[in-house]
């Protein structure tokens, strides 16, 4: 099997199985959600998974642990004071740019 079509079939596979996932909880839950535990889960469930992906993508971004770890907890910070998503971007950059200044000169 060459290269390309073995792409496709991957490709088709990995479609198909995403499809399915989507697919079975609307053909499984035919009533409305009334559980309010089960709801806010459900709720939640996508913020969570971005903030698990983007986590580690956070700490070794810079290549280094320091800087990516100073960029994350001034982004918690700020978003823990209900600040806007750009403002914690510019924060954490920030943070990281100073913590890897501090290093070169250290």
């Amino acid at each position: 099997m060459n290269k390309t079509a073995y792409f496709l079939l991957a490709l088709l596979i990995t479609a198909g199985i995403t499809y399915l996932i989507r697919l079975l909880p609307l053909l499984f839950v035919r009533k409305r959600i009334k559980n309010e535990f089960l709801k806010s889960f459900l709720y939640y469930v996508p913020c969570v998974v971005l903030s698990v992906l983007a986590f580690p993508a956070i700490l070794t971004a810079t290549g280094n642990l320091a800087s990516g770890a100073a960029a994350a907890a001034v982004c918690v910070l700020i978003a823990y004071r209900n600040k806007g998503l750009i403002t914690c971007m510019i924060g954490s950059v920030a943070a990281a740019l100073a913590v890897e200044i501090l290093l070169v000169i250290i």
